[in-house]
């Protein structure tokens, strides 16, 4: 922990921040002390009833029936928020329409910029609704995209929400059995599909694989060809784009009750098949419509980017951006190409107010030596985040000198159960390098240790102790909810184990160490994989690392670290003695590895996960065929160096 934060908010950004707005309303509905931030978060999670009616009459959700009660009951897993709502996210989309400005903006590697104006949007939906509606498909049904991030994936998703119809996706860099392996799951009734798309210099031909899902699907009954490479792209037996969304239709969304299935997003599926995870309309508008606005501060003057992928949560809570009027940026490419700093030219080009990015991305900027300030006009920036991995402190201090100390750096921790953070920060709330800086409101964020007792100053299960509406409904194919209640409450039953480490500071921030299911235990003493991550990778020689530690047959344990090189570097004694020295001068002796290994690559899955846990169990003497899903790893072909690495 440091003792200063890199980032603290003036005057003027406390008195006109949403979140300070919203204070000031539950300060006069309750007479409620809540003069900053955390006193803020310690009333929300206090009486979440009360806090999310608030969110609900803050930003006039509205129903169609008397919605009753906020939380009806707040038992986990089975939580019942507003039982007599009928809604629909469609709706509570077009309310913040804004005539004349544009909703989405389009960029792609070697593409014209296309801005899609709020009207523009709105007829595509409707016209897309008016076709699938023709085509059978109504309350319940299922449509899937099988797209890159294009304007057309969101009407898709619009389109197929305002019939009370339930949308999944996943991006074209999936091959057709590995989409099959998700999308077959939902049995859906109409396919949207591209012809291909755009990535690191190449257009990627998808039309073969896009025929081979539609056959696994069964030939559903309508399947829609967006033409994204090829404008003259035509496939027998489905529609074009211009086609489906072309008609003269009004848009008619349909009310469903609160917990209605909006979408199915799906887990990484590296250690079997995915796992569909379901989420409902009401909660999902109820909770992004906070973050958006409370956590993020992003209201209708702004632009939305973060760099994401149909397959990842993240493109689900960008699109989530329009609930508040925001403008979002859709990107088809690569965030590098054909410079390491091609997203920050975009955020100049396309006059972004907050941008989202990985660590990684954050990591290989510093390391090429881009210093995004001075090459690019980033004037109109308010804020950047991150998620997708623990963002290290110099990665955080690094944003902060290159890309503009007065930009608060918005480090999250959530995930795709749901589809939100857990953790992230506030317009109002001090930045300190590699912590997060706050509880998010309405999440009962706590450390439990082993006993289930709470922790603060030391490593603990990172657990959430009340509902959150936007928890999963239920997971697909799971009609007694066995799965569901395994995934999260068998360790403390009645709360929700989320499987990270973390710390919870004096100062209420957070540090996070990495997945408990992939803890280092070393003679007793557990580590977190992402504290060492912090310290090797931010050497020059090496581009990128893993650890694990193995059980060994014979009682011992192994742990070794997996380090790739950057250009030029040579694993040599003295090199792996920097990073033994780097170690335990900035980690601690007990991080230091057995062995340090040059490897080709590290695996990610498809949404950039280091496969950790999975690579464990090789080493341990699982079956690499069984244990991991090739088709959900972005080089299978490394699942065999590994295994041949292996004691």
């Amino acid at each position: 922990m440091t003792a200063d934060p890199q980032w603290v908010p003036t005057e003027s950004d406390v008195r006109d921040a949403v979140v300070t707005d919203f204070a000031r309303f539950v300060a006069r509905r309750h007479g409620a002390r809540v003069d900053d931030y955390r006193a803020l978060w310690r009333w929300s999670v206090a009486d979440p009833a009360a806090f999310w009616q608030d969110v609900w009459d803050y930003f006039e959700i509205r129903s169609a029936t008397d919605p009753g009660p906020a939380l009806a009951d707040g038992a986990m897993p089975g939580a019942v928020w507003f039982p007599g709502a009928t809604l629909n996210y469609v709706d509570h989309v077009f309310r913040n329409a804004r005539p004349g400005t544009p909703a989405i903006l389009y960029a792609g590697e070697g593409a014209t910029d296309v801005s899609v104006g709020w009207d523009e949007l709105r007829s595509e939906v409707a016209g897309l609704a008016a076709t699938l509606r023709e085509h059978g498909v109504g309350v319940g049904d299922r449509v899937v995209g099988y797209l890159p991030n294009i304007p057309e994936a969101v009407v898709a998703f619009l389109a197929t929400a305002s019939l009370g119809a339930v949308w999944a996706a996943c991006g074209q860099d999936y091959s057709a059995p590995a989409a099959l392996d998700r999308l077959g799951q939902l049995e859906p009734k109409a396919l949207i599909t591209a012809d291909g798309y755009r990535f690191g210099g190449k257009e990627h031909d998808r039309l073969a694989a896009s025929a081979d899902l539609r056959s696994g699907l069964s030939s559903p009954a309508l399947t829609v060809v967006v033409p994204h490479l090829d404008p003259d792209a035509v496939v027998d037996g489905t529609l074009t784009w211009a086609e489906a969304t072309g008609r003269d239709a009004a848009l008619e969304s349909v009310a469903v009750p609160f917990d209605h299935p909006l979408w199915v997003v799906f887990s990484s599926g590296t250690t079997g098949l995915p796992k569909g995870i379901v989420h409902g309309h009401g909660g999902v508008l109820l909770e992004h419509v906070k973050s958006l606005a409370l956590q993020l501060d992003i209201g209708r003057d702004d632009t939305l980017f973060w760099y994401t992928s149909p397959s990842w949560m993240m493109w689900n809570f960008q699109t989530a951006g329009l609930l508040v009027g925001a403008t979002i940026v859709c990107y088809d490419g690569s965030p590098t190409y054909p410079t390491p700093d091609a997203l920050w030219a975009l955020v100049s080009r396309l006059g972004v107010t907050v941008v989202g990015t990985s660590p990684g991305y954050v990591l290989a900027c510093d390391k090429a030596g881009v210093v995004p300030v001075r090459e690019h006009d980033l004037s109109t920036l308010r804020a950047v985040g991150v998620t997708g991995s623990t963002l290290p402190a110099a990665s955080s201090l690094w944003l902060s000198e290159n890309v503009g100390r007065r930009v608060p750096v918005i480090s999250i921790t959530g995930g795709t159960d749901v589809v939100s953070a857990f953790v992230g920060g506030a317009r109002s709330v001090p930045v300190w390098p590699g912590e997060l800086s706050a509880p998010c409101l309405g999440v009962a964020v706590d450390a439990f240790d082993e006993s289930g007792q709470s922790v603060r100053g030391e490593v603990g299960e990172l657990v959430v102790t009340a509902p959150m509406p936007s928890m999963p409904v239920s997971f697909w194919n799971d009609p007694d909810g066995k799965r569901y209640r395994e995934a999260y409450f068998d360790v403390f039953p009645g709360v929700w184990r989320h499987g990270d480490w973390i710390t919870i500071t004096d100062r209420g921030t957070v540090l996070m160490h990495g997945r408990s299911d992939s803890t280092l235990n070393r003679n007793g003493i557990r580590m977190g994989s992402a504290d060492i991550y912090q310290v090797v990778e931010k050497l020059p020689e090496v581009a990128e690392a893993l650890v694990v530690g193995v059980d060994l047959a014979d009682g011992g344990y192994w742990m070794p670290l997996f380090v790739v090189l950057s250009e030029g570097a040579e694993l040599d004694d003295a090199l792996k003695q920097r990073i033994r020295g780097a170690i335990r001068d900035q980690a601690s002796p007990r991080h230091v590895p057995d062995d340090i290994i040059e490897a080709p690559g590290i695996p990610h899955t498809r949404t950039g996960k280091k496969l950790e846990v999975p690579l464990k169990r090789i080493f341990q003497g699982a079956d690499a065929g069984r244990t991991v899903d090739r088709s959900a790893v972005d080089d299978p072909d490394l699942l065999d160096w590994f295994a041949r690495h292996g004691r």
